[in-house]
């Protein structure tokens, strides 16, 4: 028995997995925005976000080759998106070229039409980290299949067994990984991102006094209190630990007028596990990095990646009232 292609799920940190698709939700319709104590984009720069979706960037091992590729199963979870004769023949076929699949012009359309898009859009990939925006037509992409590297060899395949997507690149050698990190990516008519406003968070150590005014009352114990600034807003987040590490994140946000516009606590369950607060020693990426700044055109700041779940894809918070969340779509399953 050998397990199918290795595949490796990038996460802009953002690098982002779910098993339990029922816990994948879109962004909520439109939502609000802090006003005066948060910069945001001009009312004419909005983007819709009634059926607004992102997605991983995932690296896929085919071979020789390393491919990068959306998944868009996430969203377009129709049985029908592999062709009915394909799957009768697995048994006269070896289990390699059942694992990669070219859908052919009416599989594709079926796969545009379930995610709401058209041939006449773009791909648009942020690197939030290097400020590099890439708009590729989608007429121009190939619509592929790809076998769940947890489907091994002697197991019955069926429609579901497929992450279908979208391939964006093919070639040899590793570097492929790196150059997809942090990106995230969006099907659409429109360039919903703002560019050169994202800021890797550089926390730094915060006196006692803070603990005292923002994180009092708490019955965990203590742990680090640190900061960050980010344009008119400055950023607090407290550690609060029982006897196996932090088992609370709490994280505050105070406007240039020191008036309190956010707060959230960040909690683990399910096996995730909390993002450490800097890179890791000797990491040579910013992969562990949380993230901060104006992502998206018209709506309120984020940030993201203080939690790695097991199960679930990550998610981006933003800077508003209602605290807002979008769900990156990784197509996490095992």
């Amino acid at each position: 028995m050998k397990i199918n292609t290795a595949l490796v799920l990038l996460c802009s940190q953002l690098i982002f997995v779910s098993c339990k698709k029922d816990d994948k939700k879109p962004v909520q319709d439109q939502p609000a925005i802090v006003k005066d104590s948060v910069k945001t984009a001009t009312t004419e720069e909005e983007i819709d976000f009634k059926n607004f979706n992102i997605y991983n960037v995932s690296t896929i091992q085919r071979k020789d080759l390393m491919d990068t590729f959306i998944s868009v199963s996430d969203i377009y979870n129709g049985k029908d998106a592999i062709p009915a004769d394909f799957l009768k023949k697995q048994k006269e076929v070896p289990f390699e070229k059942m694992a990669y699949i070219e859908l052919d012009a009416p599989y594709r359309k079926k796969v545009l039409d379930g995610i709401h898009v058209a041939e006449n859009d773009f791909l648009y990939l942020y690197n939030y980290e290097t400020n590099k925006l890439q708009k590729i037509p989608v007429n121009k992409l190939k619509a592929v299949a790809y076998l769940s590297p947890y489907i091994i060899e002697g197991t019955e395949v069926d429609a579901e067994s497929y992450m279908v997507g979208f391939q964006v690149d093919t070639q040899k050698g590793t570097d492929i990984f790196d150059r997809y990190m942090n990106v995230i990516a969006y099907f659409g008519s429109k360039n919903p991102f703002i560019e050169n406003k994202m800021k890797m968070i550089k926390w730094e150590k915060a006196g006692s006094d803070i603990q005292k005014k923002y994180f009092s009352g708490s019955t965990l114990k203590y742990g680090g209190t640190y900061q960050y600034k980010y344009e008119n807003l400055t950023y607090y987040i407290q550690d609060l630990l029982e006897e196996y590490g932090p088992q609370e994140r709490k994280l505050v946000v105070i406007d240039d007028h020191n008036q309190k516009i956010f707060e959230k606590t960040f909690t683990i369950e399910d096996g995730a596990e909390f993002t450490p607060l800097e890179k890791m020693p000797n990491e040579e990426t910013n992969y562990y990095a949380q993230w901060t700044g104006r992502l998206f055109k018209g709506k309120a700041p984020v940030v993201f990646n203080f939690i790695t779940p097991s199960f679930g894809c990550h998610t981006i918070t933003f800077l508003d009232k209602e605290k807002t969340e979008l769900t990156i779509n990784c197509d996490n399953r095992h």
